[in-house]
């Protein structure tokens, strides 16, 4: 895995900037006039080389990279600061995955920081990541619409910035929305009139104010699973519509299993820190993955054997994939179809909330009918049906053309349900040239983003650089959603 280019190392250790100029001068400038021309020119009287389209961890930490790689590089984002596209989801939403795995590129969080970090204390953490490392960021900036100039062989961009329309001519185009694409909210027969209140997940604020009132989520699912116990705790009557099988498996379980790999404490004391650790999970071929994985998804179910058992008994539809190899597959194949557990099982064996079977076949002013003929009294509706592809971004911010040529983002190729073959060796799309010169795909989990930032920085380095970079291996696009 290649870590640098050499002739264009990053700036570090002994070659680190010396942060102030010797001797005396006339008209010297400050490290921070300096900084704030910078932050002045970029994308007005000086175009980046590089364009990240979204702020948040995808983003933030592909900027970081670039910057200490000296290619110019601006991120715009629609929020209004750094991190709010964490803190404007639901309130209950915690990172499900330890610490250990979610450092920043070059910035591990303090020793003291929790195991699973609430969204607020990320969305914190990123705006401070944002400002100390130095990355020319345009919040409240919208990407209106994006073309390839084929003549120029660069970008022609447009965006909004807080209600000024601005060009900007990057040569690189990134993509860092996430490991999802647009909102998949289905449109049911009658849902229009619907009198009480409905949204997709992503637009779920919290629980407050459906105390006493029904509530219906469309989805079984992580987001599914919190939402619902989050308007539980707020004292609503919940109902989960559960469409098809999901994969669960308790936190705690993850965790006890997680305290002996290479994203733990033991770890540390090993000697094994977080870019270490990523080389070691890295190395490993997706085409035998799933090897590793299917021993440990029957020990988690022989493990939690009781667990299983108590949502089966209220008609919960489990799975551990279609070849049992469990949720990380599932992670990998298709990015949904699980839910770690930290509650709201419980609540759901315990009938707590209640838990229907079955598709949604229409809306009616105050009820959701499903496919069994049986009817649930809703006063919200809470669509928590995934999204899509990430190259639906490619189409609504380029063109549908493009979303087609470039394809599918996400999956292997395994065959199983939502990642059809053939196979495809690596992750579609991601972090690697795609059929579209000059746009790339950048997303995943705080891990994924934090390792494979670095391949996709050094691509885009040698680019500016103009050095060779031909592209071998890239077959043809299958499937284009």
């Amino acid at each position: 895995m290649i870590q640098e280019l050499k002739g264009f190392e990053e700036k570090r250790g002994e070659t680190r900037e010396e942060g102030m100029q010797l001797g005396t001068m006339k008209g010297r400038r400050s490290w921070l006039e300096n900084k704030l021309q910078d932050e002045t020119e970029l994308g007005v009287s000086r175009q980046p080389y590089c364009l990240i389209v979204g702020g948040g961890q995808g983003g933030l930490g592909l900027g970081a990279r670039l910057k200490r790689l000296g290619v110019p590089t601006l991120i715009v984002d629609k929020h209004e600061r750094p991190g709010d596209a964490w803190r404007k989801r639901y309130k209950s939403l915690c990172l499900h995955d330890a610490v250990w795995y979610d450092h920043m590129p070059y910035f591990s969080f303090p020793d003291h920081w929790p195991v699973y970090s609430p969204k607020d204390k990320i969305g914190d953490w990123l705006e401070m990541y944002a400002k100390v490392m130095e990355l020319n960021v345009w919040s409240s900036t919208e990407c209106q619409k994006a073309h390839y100039d084929e003549a120029a062989q660069d970008w022609v961009v447009t965006v909004d910035r807080d209600g000024e329309k601005v060009t900007l001519r990057p040569k690189q185009l990134v993509l860092a929305t996430g490991m999802s694409g647009m909102p998949n909210v289905p449109c049911y027969p009658g849902a229009d009139l619907f009198t009480g209140k409905q949204h997709h997940s992503s637009q779920h604020r919290g629980g407050e104010g459906y105390a006493g009132l029904k509530c219906v989520v469309v989805g079984s699912n992580n987001s599914a699973h919190d939402i619902c116990a989050d308007l539980w705790e707020h004292g609503a009557e919940v109902t989960m519509i559960q469409r098809s099988s999901t994969c669960v498996v308790p936190l705690s379980t993850l965790r006890e299993l997680g305290k002996s790999g290479p994203y733990s404490e033991a770890a540390l004391k090993a000697g094994i820190d977080v870019n270490k650790a990523d080389l070691i999970v890295g190395s490993t071929p997706y085409r035998i993955i799933h090897q590793l994985h299917a021993p440990v998804a029957q020990r988690i179910q022989k493990q939690d054997a009781a667990f299983y058992d108590s949502l089966r008994a209220v008609g919960f539809n489990l799975d551990f994939g279609e070849d049992d190899t469990g949720i990380g597959m599932k992670y990998l194949r298709r990015g949904s179809g699980y839910y770690i557990d930290v509650g709201g099982s419980a609540l759901i064996a315990e009938r707590q909330i209640a838990l229907k079977n079955g598709e949604v076949v229409e809306i009616k002013q105050r009820s959701v009918v499903l496919s069994d003929g049986s009817e649930v009294g809703a006063d919200l509706i809470v669509y928590a049906t995934g999204y899509g592809s990430m190259n639906g971004w490619a189409a609504e911010l380029i063109s549908q053309e493009v979303a087609d040529k470039v394809g599918k983002c996400w999956g292997l190729g395994s065959g199983t349900a939502n990642d059809p073959g053939p196979w495809e060796g690596e992750l579609r799309n991601m972090w690697k040239p795609t059929a579209q010169e000059g746009l790339w795909f950048h997303g995943g989990n705080l891990a994924q983003s934090r390792h494979y930032s670095l391949y996709l920085a050094v691509q885009l380095k040698a680019r500016m650089e103009g050095l060779a970079t031909p592209v071998y291996g890239r077959g043809p696009v299958h499937h284009i959603n």
